[in-house]
């Protein structure tokens, strides 16, 4: 089976997030003083072939763990689908 594995990974929210404190230094610039906080993560649209949903889960939280994500610094999460043929 196919399936797609939408994944967000973001820095810990109580970690300073240099990316999110310079966009919203350049919200302020340019008027936009409500933005009260901005978090800058990564999203990664995963194409995978599996037997079925437990092992396509189980080769994306081994790829997040070991490969897409810094578990210190960072936290995980997704979406799985199976994808039409």
């Amino acid at each position: 089976m196919k399936f797609t594995a939408e994944i967000d990974i973001m820095p810990h929210a109580e970690l300073l997030d240099p990316q999110g404190k310079a966009v919203m230094l350049g919200l302020e610039h340019l008027g936009l003083e409500q933005v009260a906080d901005v978090r800058i993560g990564k999203h990664i649209t995963l194409a995978l072939e599996a037997e079925n949903e437990a092992a396509a889960q189980e080769k994306v939280e081994n790829a997040c763990k070991k490969l897409l994500a810094n578990l210190i610094m960072e936290s995980y999460s997704y979406e799985l689908t199976a994808s039409q043929q």
